[in-house]
């Protein structure tokens, strides 16, 4: 029999779960730096590689910060080349629905779904992430009305494929003041992305958790390329020279703001073979090295990484390997760091 949705429990406010798990003002003062170099890089006023890197989901929390920890120590190392986002994607979206939706579902993968536990475990994961590491890191926007619970901790968030062409994700992201990646859709309609992108730099008025707000627009949003799929659903690149070289022409057509790409080296682009990210990686640096305009357009990677390679079912009882899409393990991924630091 079909019925209507069960209304469970009513979630704490944004503000009232800052108030229990406060960030701090050591924290604030890490995350005003970071968002500042940051936004030098996508200015064009610093010609550093912004690397946005970690697990596909966030499962465990001592495993990602194990992870970061260790990015924390090759961050130092490559410091004038390169300004390390770290991932820690707390929800996961699912093409057709099913499987694990991430910490904000399932704070314990290996058990029922709650909410509430969820909510206040990304909160800890992400606070927890910029005390030890000095990382303020980089999560996907999925649900829009759930941004707040994070915003004094993110300096990078997400638009992925499924949602780029979303009213709420678009409107949303003109006001959550820190850059917003735009990912081309799963069908590889360049002019969703830049329509997304177009929308987001826009200034607006909108509903947003109850409230009328005004926006004034988001001058740091951006594209993503992540590859597509096709009618015959196979997986096509996007990151190739003459893809770059289309996406700079579109943006000059446009007149956006601070016209910048991050390029997923996973996903389509690598047909989900994760050791196809390091040659992809290298292959995106030598298109850089051949046209000026592509280097200044490229401002980072994406590029999914763990403790170990591979990726295992849920319980799998493998420590730092994913239960999602599968990633590089950690040696190829600090040998792979160094050796973009060296390209550049």
């Amino acid at each position: 029999m079909y019925t209507e949705m069960e209304f469970l429990r009513k979630m704490p406010t944004p503000a009232e779960l800052k108030d229990q798990y406060p960030a701090g003002e050591k924290t604030a003062a890490v995350k005003e730096a970071r968002d500042r170099e940051i936004r030098e890089v996508l200015e064009g006023k610093s010609d550093r590689l912004l690397l946005i890197i970690g697990p596909c989901s966030a499962d465990h929390e001592d495993a990602v910060i194990e992870y970061i920890l260790r990015l924390r120590s090759v961050q130092e190392k490559v410091a004038e080349k390169i300004l390390i986002i770290p991932r820690i994607y707390t929800n996961k979206p699912r093409t057709i629905g099913v499987g694990y939706k991430g910490m904000l579902h399932q704070p314990d993968p290996e058990k029922k779904e709650d909410m509430l536990k969820g909510i206040i475990a990304i909160r800890e994961l992400h606070k927890r992430a910029v005390e030890e590491t000095g990382f303020t890191c980089a999560d996907e926007m999925l649900y829009p009305e759930n941004h707040r619970y994070l915003s004094d901790l993110l300096s990078y968030v997400a638009v992925g494929a499924r949602s780029v062409e979303d009213q709420q994700h678009r409107l949303t992201a003109s006001g959550v003041g820190i850059p917003v990646g735009m990912k081309n859709p799963t069908g590889g309609d360049i002019s969703v992305m830049m329509n997304s992108i177009t929308a987001a730099q826009s200034g607006h008025t909108f509903l947003y958790r109850g409230w009328e707000v005004k926006t004034q627009g988001n001058p740091y949003a951006h594209a993503i390329l992540r590859g597509y799929v096709d009618k015959f659903e196979r997986n096509i690149p996007n990151y190739h020279y003459e893809d770059l070289q289309h996406l700079f022409e579109e943006y000059e057509k446009r007149g956006l703001k601070n016209p910048a790409v991050i390029i997923d080296t996973n996903h389509s682009n690598s047909g989900k073979q994760y050791l196809e990210q390091i040659r992809i990686s290298k292959d995106i640096m030598h298109s850089c090295k051949v046209s000026s305009d592509i280097r200044g357009l490229v401002k980072g990677l994406m590029i999914e990484s763990y403790l170990e390679d591979g990726d295992q079912k849920v319980g799998g009882g493998c420590y730092g390997k994913s239960i999602t899409d599968p990633c590089l393990g950690w040696e190829k991924s600090e040998r792979l760091i160094y050796e973009l630091a060296e390209l550049l």
